[in-house]
């Protein structure tokens, strides 16, 4: 992964958040600038869970499991040269299930108010997560702890400003040692 002349090791970055808060668009624009893979986590969703959100029921954690396992096999694969995915990883449990697989994750958390989020989701016309299941998910977001590698980067502004801003994060944790590193090494 190239971050500008960055050397650190490679890593795969989890554009993350509840939906509709661009984590596909700023994704693509992420792995465009890092010249690295990308991987859309609605195309990890086997049939009866997109049947299950188009719905309206939202997902539980049995559905998720095998959704998440094969982000985490995607992030696995990709670990020695780096890549980007874009998966709502709302609880902590699931990121923990995300980094089992490939350790070196690192996420970027996309946040946003309920009521620009909703506007968003509702100008979409091509995507199946209706805009009833947003509370369900504001409602399961844990959002990233104080041990978890990764920034948190407002919304608000377009997508191409949310990119930049998110690299300039990316740059700092890239150059941290993340705690559990830490830890071992002390």
């Amino acid at each position: 992964m190239n971050t500008a002349g960055d050397t650190t090791q490679s890593h795969v970055v989890v554009v993350m958040g509840v939906a509709g808060t661009g984590k596909t668009t700023v994704g693509r624009l992420l792995a465009e600038s890092l010249d690295v893979p990308y991987a859309e986590a609605d195309a990890f969703h086997p049939p009866a869970n997109v049947a299950k959100m188009s719905a309206g029921t939202p997902l539980d954690d049995t559905d998720r499991a095998p959704w998440l396992d094969a982000i985490g096999a995607w992030a696995h694969d990709h670990a020695d040269l780096g890549g980007v995915v874009s998966c709502s990883a709302l609880k902590r449990a699931y990121r923990d299930r995300l980094r089992a697989a490939a350790p070196h994750l690192v996420f970027v958390h996309l946040t946003g108010d309920r009521a620009l989020i909703a506007r968003r989701m509702a100008e979409r016309a091509d995507h199946f997560m209706p805009v009833a299941l947003l509370d369900s998910q504001f409602a399961t977001l844990e959002p990233l702890q104080a041990d978890e590698r990764g920034v948190s980067v407002s919304v608000a502004p377009g997508p191409r400003a949310v990119t930049q801003r998110a690299l300039a994060a990316l740059r700092s944790v890239h150059t941290s040692v993340p705690p559990a590193e830490a830890a071992t090494q002390a």
